[in-house]
């Protein structure tokens, strides 16, 4: 079972982060990667939003660090975590400057790079950019597939519907050809998204049995029959862990979601200090092993 972590700081959603990372900054990160690597934690995650309209500050949050700056540094003060956006608006960006900068990064950091993408919601961000919103979806579907098409390639090639690329060199490229790719989300569309593009399903905001429900439908699809990998399934157990105050209560919790179908787990922790947080995190894993 491999475990990852919601990466404390970075983002703050309204009532889902403790007060003491208002004031936390990057040495703080710094320890909480540092940490989270020496008790052999998979991944870390970093998320994107560009600018948050105030209307939806209340229920969105307003500190979003950006992704490739942020995980840029922490492959720095690194060797094995690995780095996930989590997630990385595809309507935001295309798709070669995704293959430029991320690739870029997964080559400084020897290969450590997720993809974690998504398609994203907020209509007012996509207009801010000048990115369509309306068929934001199917943009998405061509962005997938030219990633694969592009990934770790230094002359890359494309031919879809919205992007159209050839004859052109980038350099440096990512160490491998085979795109990390999660998908986010939290619709059967996303899971097909992730049965056909994907390494992985990274969805959120569903309950472990809505989990396998969309599972146990998928499996059954064209797409899932002509994978040559299994999909790995990453989930976010809710509400937030607390194995140092109620082990018991959160062994349970882990048993639930796993059972509903994870492969791997993304964690969000209680915590009320710098201290307590990295306290949880060695905490954690002694519970799937004991």
């Amino acid at each position: 079972m491999r475990l990852g972590i919601v990466t404390p700081v970075v983002t703050r959603l309204p009532r889902a982060h403790s007060r003491w990372e208002v004031d936390a900054g990057i040495k703080e990160i710094a320890r909480i990667a540092t940490e989270a690597e020496r008790l052999g934690y998979d991944h870390l995650t970093c998320s994107e939003h560009i600018a948050v309209p105030n209307s939806v500050v209340a229920t969105r949050g307003a500190t979003y660090w950006d992704p490739l700056a942020t995980l840029g540094f922490i492959a720095g003060c690194t060797r094995t975590i690995r780095l996930a956006t989590f997630v990385l608006v595809l309507g935001y960006h295309h798709p070669l400057e995704i293959v430029k900068r991320y690739g870029t990064l997964d080559a400084i950091s020897e290969g450590r790079v997720i993809l974690g993408v998504g398609v994203g919601s907020l209509a007012e961000e996509f207009e801010l950019l000048g990115a369509s919103f309306s068929d934001r979806g199917k943009r998405a579907d061509d962005a997938l597939r030219a990633l694969r098409a592009s990934w770790g390639k230094s002359v890359p090639e494309y031919h879809g519907e919205y992007f159209d690329y050839s004859d052109m060199t980038i350099d440096p490229v990512a160490t491998s050809t085979t795109a990390p790719i999660w998908i986010g989300g939290q619709s059967a569309r996303s899971l097909a998204r992730a049965v056909e593009f994907g390494e992985a399903w990274a969805p959120f905001g569903l309950k472990p049995n809505e989990v396998s429900q969309l599972l146990a439908a998928a499996e059954s699809s064209a797409s899932w029959s002509r994978r040559t990998k299994p999909l790995e399934v990453f989930l976010q157990p809710t509400p937030p862990l607390d194995p140092v105050g109620d082990p018991e209560a959160t062994r349970h919790t882990l048993n639930e979601w796993i059972a509903g179908g994870a492969t791997g787990l993304t964690l969000r922790f209680v915590h009320h200090s710098l201290d307590h947080y990295c306290e949880q995190l060695e905490a954690l894993p002694t519970l799937l092993t004991s």
